[in-house]
C-alpha cells in the first residue's frame, strides 16, 4: 500500500523565479519541502523493493556504473554490452516498472509545460565515491521534450556545458529538494556528477544520494 499521500503541502519554492544557470537551464533550489522530500524518499523504498537496485554495465567495455539504478514508468533507461536504450522491463526480475509517483508527474505538469507526461523516471543512488562522466541525454526520440531532475540526499556537484563534448563547463551546487528543467537549445547539453559530498545529508537510508531523471521518450501522439 502506497504511503503518498492525495495531495501535498504547497511546494516549497515553486513561486520564486528560478535561477537561469544558462539558456535553457533553469534551477529551483529547494522546490521540494523537508516533508516531500522524506516521503518521497519512502516512496523510493517502497517501489524499489519490486524494482530493485542494480548496476548497469558501459556497452563496450561492460565496466559496472559507479552508480546503482532503478526505473519507474511505462519505460527504463538501460544499459549493458548490447547498448542504451529503454526496456520495458526491470532486467533481474522481469516484471514491469512500477508507475512514476504522483509528485514527480506533478513537478512535470508545473515546471515543464509539455503536453504529454514523461514515460521514464530514471532513479541513480550515488553511494560514496560514485560519480556520473559527461554525457548527453540521448536515447529519446522525443527530443522536443525537456529533462526534469530532482536531487536528494547528499549534496551534489553537478557539471553541465555546452552541446559538444569539449565545450567549457561550469559547476553547481546541487542540494536536497533542488529540482533542474533543462530543455530547447539545452536538451542536448553534456552533463554529469563530478562528486557527491558524503554526510551532507541523513534523508538517503544508508546516506547518499538519489537522482531522479524524468523523460519523455516517444514523440508526441498524432491528435
Amino acid at each position: 500500500m502506497s504511503t503518498e499521500p492525495e495531495t501535498f503541502e504547497p511546494y516549497a519554492s515553486l513561486d520564486k523565479r528560478p535561477f537561469e544557470l544558462a539558456p535553457g537551464v533553469r534551477l529551483w533550489r529547494e522546490a521540494l519541502s523537508r516533508t516531500q522530500q522524506a516521503v518521497l524518499v519512502e516512496e523510493i523504498v517502497r517501489l524499489s523493493a519490486d524494482a530493485p537496485f542494480y548496476r548497469p554495465t558501459m556497452p563496450r567495455s561492460d565496466r559496472p556504473f559507479s552508480v546503482e539504478e532503478t526505473n519507474f514508468g511505462p519505460l527504463g533507461w538501460y544499459s549493458d554490452k548490447n547498448g542504451y536504450r529503454y526496456e520495458a522491463r526491470h532486467p533481474l526480475t522481469g516484471r514491469a516498472w512500477p508507475a512514476i509517483p504522483s509528485l514527480l508527474l506533478s513537478l512535470w505538469r508545473d515546471l515543464t509545460a509539455y503536453p504529454e507526461l514523461p514515460e521514464c523516471c530514471l532513479v541513480n543512488l550515488y553511494r560514496q565515491h560514485a560519480r556520473m562522466g559527461l554525457h548527453q541525454d540521448r536515447d529519446e526520440a522525443a527530443l522536443d521534450a525537456p529533462v526534469l531532475s530532482v536531487s536528494l540526499g547528499d549534496v551534489a556537484l553537478f557539471r553541465f556545458g555546452g552541446t559538444a563534448r569539449r565545450a567549457p563547463s561550469r559547476a553547481v551546487r546541487l542540494v536536497s529538494g533542488d529540482v533542474v528543467v533543462f530543455g530547447g537549445a539545452a536538451r542536448l547539453v553534456f552533463h554529469g556528477v563530478d562528486r557527491v559530498l558524503s554526510g551532507t545529508s541523513t534523508l538517503i537510508p544508508g546516506g547518499g544520494r538519489l537522482n531522479l531523471t524524468l523523460r519523455r521518450v516517444n514523440p508526441l501522439r498524432p491528435k
